[in-house]
């Protein structure tokens, strides 16, 4: 029977063995770099792409400016400012897609992209029906 112990491992030191391998895989793994590393560069990262003031700046969507281009529709600073502090008001409430009324346009905004979805004049918002929002801003 001593041959036989020679020639084979038990079965207890096998799974040691293995054990202990991927045991020491994970502690290295880990060792390398932790979670709260990895949540750190993910912000700086984003940090850097947001501008300046950590707000990124308001887009429009291809639809939203063709309306305006169609309707000759220009803003004024005065007026995007109000549209900005509308959609940063929108945000701070956790509204999703937002009714943003600045003068006598109206617009429909996906605060969490920061995008105006669509465009309207006085004569479209006439029929005072808006669908798919969740919250409203008048400024």
């Amino acid at each position: 029977m001593k041959g036989i112990e020679k020639q084979f491992t038990s079965i207890q030191q096998m799974t040691d063995q293995y054990l202990t391998q991927k045991n020491d895989a994970a502690a290295d793994a880990g060792a390398q770099v932790s979670f709260e590393e990895v949540l750190r560069q993910t912000s700086q990262s984003k940090q850097t792409q947001d501008e300046p003031t950590g707000i990124r700046p308001l887009k429009f969507s291809k639809h939203a400016s063709m309306r305006l281009e169609n309707r000759k529709i220009s803003l004024s600073g005065e007026q995007n400012e109000r549209l900005e502090s509308g959609v940063r008001k929108a945000g701070e409430k956790g509204i999703h897609d937002s009714l943003v009324i600045v003068d006598s346009l109206a617009f429909i905004v996906n605060i969490p992209n920061r995008t105006v979805v669509t465009a309207l004049d006085k004569s479209e918002a006439d029929e005072n029906i808006f669908t798919n929002i969740d919250g409203a801003v008048i400024i």
